[in-house]
């Protein structure tokens, strides 16, 4: 389950959190990204499953390979597997044990579910002051919507992207990944992070309320100032950006699609230089940011006359030693071969028993001094873990943990 070196790139066997431990409850997504970066950079992550209800993603995705979807060994990755009923009395009771025991906790449940079983901030809280809780659900855990079911394609729509997202002749479009999911994700480890630190000054935990539909709104630029001060309302703009040009997808002799943005006035004109048409740059029509904006359309046609004369790799060559910022649609097979990913190891290979070796994404950010470390893929059975955190952390005995298993309570 280690990684391989066939990367030829360092691997470390620590990481900037490896004092930290994270129970993680939920499924899917958002919760479970928010553990996987948590234990990129060295968390301990103790993942709960449902003995009778395994984490959904372990058959999730449009692809299975040997049974398995083929996110789960990425999205669990160095985490430890442990099944627990919370349903039951007993589960709750073990899991609080659990908290007494750790640093975190991640859950994904719709509000109030937590609450319901006894399992509330207020309670575990109180019996961790220390206890950092974060909460990732639709709408919050606070409002009128709070209690919504709230799926990432949800957010995405209620926090505006979606209506920004495609033609303007058409429906809104679905960007091709989970984007609400994996930005809640990314907001909530920061949100984790920022309340650790305060912990370190204060001795004191917090809870980390963390939005679907917010993750998205935070990133939508300043689409509200634009409605509040002059009415204006973004709207789904295609392929450019209005007034800005040439800023496009361009297509190529070999039917490739290449982005070029040549906007700025000096990048136009080292542009003008390499289409052989230096005159462009000083003539009054497209001498400017603000001509080129108004004669969008023309300059676009202009630049796709010369970019249809050349092969994408020898056009981005082109592009590149000329000083004009460029560059390809990659799809996975670009990546997959692309000099410049296997040079920084951002795809790393991991050694899985039971599918053999994966390519995954690397950690992000890089530290230069503890960059994290891929340990091993996703377990591939629910509650490979138990013995270890059962028995050796929590000091349950082989007796308990096989009457519990008896149980349904693991």
């Amino acid at each position: 389950m280690s990684e391989s070196t066939s990367n030829d790139i360092p691997i470390y066997d620590k990481g900037p959190l490896e004092s930290i431990r994270v129970l993680e409850l939920g499924s899917l997504l958002a919760g479970p990204f928010a553990g996987r970066l948590l234990g990129d950079f060295g968390a301990e992550v103790i993942k709960l499953e449902s003995p009778d209800a395994p984490d959904l993603m372990r058959q999730w995705g449009p692809h299975l390979y040997k049974g398995r979807g083929l996110l789960w060994p990425i999205q669990s990755r160095n985490k430890k597997c442990i099944t627990l009923n919370l349903r039951e009395a007993t589960g709750r009771d073990i899991l609080r044990r659990l908290v007494v025991q750790s640093d975190v906790m991640i859950e994904n449940f719709r509000p109030g579910t937590m609450e319901k079983w006894g399992l509330g901030w207020d309670e575990l809280s109180a019996l961790n002051p220390r206890l950092v809780m974060t909460r990732v659900s639709g709408f919050g855990q606070t409002g009128p919507y709070r209690e919504r079911a709230g799926f990432g394609s949800v957010g995405e729509a209620i926090g505006g992207v979606r209506y920004v997202t495609g033609f303007p002749d058409r429906p809104p479009v679905r960007i091709g990944i989970s984007l609400g999911d994996s930005l809640a994700a990314m907001f909530a480890t920061i949100g984790t992070l920022a309340a650790i630190e305060h912990r370190h000054r204060s001795g004191r935990g917090q809870m980390v309320d963390c939005a679907i539909y917010e993750s998205i709104f935070a990133l939508m630029e300043s689409v509200i100032t634009e409605y509040d001060k002059v009415g204006a309302v973004r709207e789904r703009l295609g392929l450019i950006l209005p007034k800005v040009a040439p800023s496009n997808v361009y297509p190529t002799r070999d039917d490739r699609l290449l982005i070029v943005a040549a906007n700025q006035d000096a990048v136009f004109k080292r542009l003008a230089i390499l289409m052989g048409q230096p005159e462009l740059a000083e003539d009054p029509r497209y001498a400017t940011h603000a001509a080129r904006g108004e004669r969008q359309h023309e300059v676009d046609e202009i630049v796709t006359a010369w970019t249809r004369q050349h092969d994408s790799g020898e056009l981005w060559t082109l592009l590149n030693d000329g000083g004009v910022p460029a560059g390809p649609i990659y799809s996975a097979a670009d990546i997959a071969e692309d000099e410049q990913y296997r040079a920084r190891g951002a795809i790393r290979t991991m050694n899985d028993p039971e599918m053999g070796e994966l390519k995954m994404p690397g950690i992000v950010p890089r530290l230069s001094e503890t960059p994290g470390v891929l340990k091993w893929t996703g377990p591939a059975r629910p509650g490979t873990h138990n013995r270890e955190i059962y028995g050796d952390l929590l000091g349950i005995g082989d007796d308990e943990l096989t009457r519990l298993g008896e149980a349904g309570i693991i």
